[in-house]
């Protein structure tokens, strides 16, 4: 497969580059869709220039749709997933209790890149997890020098679709080949360096990579090859984390959010210009005076003087418009008891409570899509890793945190039932105590469950010592 191929862009990515950068701006907001506001202020029919530059330098923009991106964000993240790990080699687990603290090398902990990676998921549809291993300079004889040497480190990098631009498919629908594109300033030029643009190309395939690396207009020369962490896997080292059509919150919601920002936009500057009144003068006679602030004018006995002023019709309208796409806003992305405002005070408590209850269960589906990505996210390491571990991930599935006594209060009744299962009450107490000690550092959680499974096989955990 030549170079030349590898690097170009798929048809579905120039396709869809217009939507991701237009969906990026309406996320960001403030001052990156203000740098392209020309993209999405309609110009009226024969408008002045001048007049448009004008409005384009007074516009604003009110982000509903990336503040609700955040709210779910963050109550679904509300507390962190729960990743356990069991039996398998004491090298993985010391491994993956390094991994959930430090996951990208940078000091990020896993729940936080995993808020990232759907926070991006919402806006784009779909986001990318890279799965990479140091580059080995050596060669280790055996997994302790792996390990003493970094070689066996793996670390995470996230992608989004505006970065993925090539790809392939094999006969099951699994990635033949991917390739990711980052672009970065850096200084360029020996004692006296300039800022130049550098163009990086990661190709994955399912036995080997290869780095490609191009500055401005240069042709991409190949700086890096050779085999990756999941070679011996026959896999392509790249995760996806998808949402339905139907949950894509960004995809529902732009185009409202595009009609709000030219609607607002416009009233805005009808509000604005009807601030700065024009005088009319009624009269029959040549009109030749000078008017202004510092003039006064002379009228005839017929003549009558005014000022231009609307009625006020047309804002009612418009207000009410801009109100009700707000509430569209809101209603197609599962919120619409959070649109706010005097609409909602004469709701009943029941229909409320019926709002909130399909929000939740829309949080609940992006909590397990979270959940799976995250297991095959981490299964797949373990497997490249070959650490053998029983790895699973729960939680994300509790969004108003209340009385931690209601839960132990549940934990007991079904504690008292006496199922006689050490496997069930392995999964209580280590469940209980994630939540309560949700921000402890993983290595702690670790030797708590490991004194939990030491504590239930001495027997000190049975039912007559509850």
């Amino acid at each position: 497969m030549n170079q030349e191929f590898v690097l170009r862009p798929h048809p579905d990515y120039v396709r869809n580059q217009a939507m991701y950068r237009t969906y990026h701006h309406l996320y960001h907001g403030g001052e990156t869709l203000k740098r392209n506001a020309g993209e999405y202020l309609s110009r009226r029919l024969r408008e002045p220039q001048e007049v448009y530059e004008e409005r384009l330098s007074r516009v604003f923009y009110e982000n509903y749709i990336g503040s609700i991106v955040d709210w779910y964000a963050a109550t679904l993240f509300r507390r962190e997933p729960i990743v356990t790990y069991e039996s398998g080699k004491d090298r993985g687990k010391v491994f993956f209790g390094q991994l959930l603290e430090d996951c990208d090398r940078k000091g990020t902990a896993l729940g936080d890149f995993l808020r990232q990676q759907f926070t991006h998921a919402l806006v784009y549809g779909r986001s990318y997890t890279l799965v990479d291993f140091p580059r080995q300079t050596g060669r280790a004889s055996n997994q302790a020098e792996e390990d003493a040497l970094g070689f066996s480190r793996a670390y995470l990098t996230g992608f989004t679709p505006e970065q993925m631009v090539n790809w392939a498919y094999d006969e099951v629908g699994r990635f033949e080949w991917v390739v990711f594109r980052q672009e970065r300033l850096v200084p360029r030029g020996g004692m006296n360096p300039a800022w130049e643009k550098e163009t990086r190309w990661y190709y994955f395939s399912k036995q080997q990579y290869k780095l490609f690396r191009a500055f401005g207009t240069e042709t991409p020369e190949l700086i890096g090859e050779g085999p990756h962490g999941f070679t011996a896997l026959n896999q392509v080292p790249v995760f996806e984390l998808t949402v339905s059509d139907g949950m894509w919150l960004m995809n529902k919601a732009a185009l409202l959010q595009l009609e709000h920002f030219n609607k607002s936009n416009a009233q805005a500057w009808a509000i604005s210009m009807g601030l700065f009144a024009m005088p009319v003068i009624y009269s029959d006679r040549e009109w030749q005076q000078v008017i202004g602030e510092s003039y006064y004018l002379k009228l005839g006995a017929d003549d009558r003087f005014g000022w231009t002023e609307p009625q006020g019709k047309v804002y009612e309208i418009a207000a009410e418009n801009l109100k009700r796409l707000k509430e569209e806003i809101y209603r197609v992305s599962y919120l619409l008891n959070q649109a706010g405002g005097p609409q909602n005070f004469g709701q009943s408590g029941l229909s409320k409570q019926r709002d909130f209850t399909v929000t939740q269960e829309v949080l609940r589906g992006y909590g397990d899509a979270v959940k799976d990505f995250a297991k095959r996210v981490l299964r797949g390491i373990d497997r490249a890793r070959n650490d053998e571990l029983e790895i699973n991930v729960t939680g994300l599935d509790e969004f108003d945190i209340g009385d931690f006594t209601n839960e132990i209060d549940d934990a007991k009744k079904l504690l008292g039932f006496g199922i006689r299962s050490d496997t069930l009450r392995r999964q209580i107490y280590r469940r209980l105590t994630y939540k309560y000690l949700c921000d402890v550092r993983q290595d702690i959680k670790d030797r708590i469950s490991s004194e939990i499974n030491d504590w239930l096989d001495e027997g000190e955990g049975s039912d007559n010592n509850e």
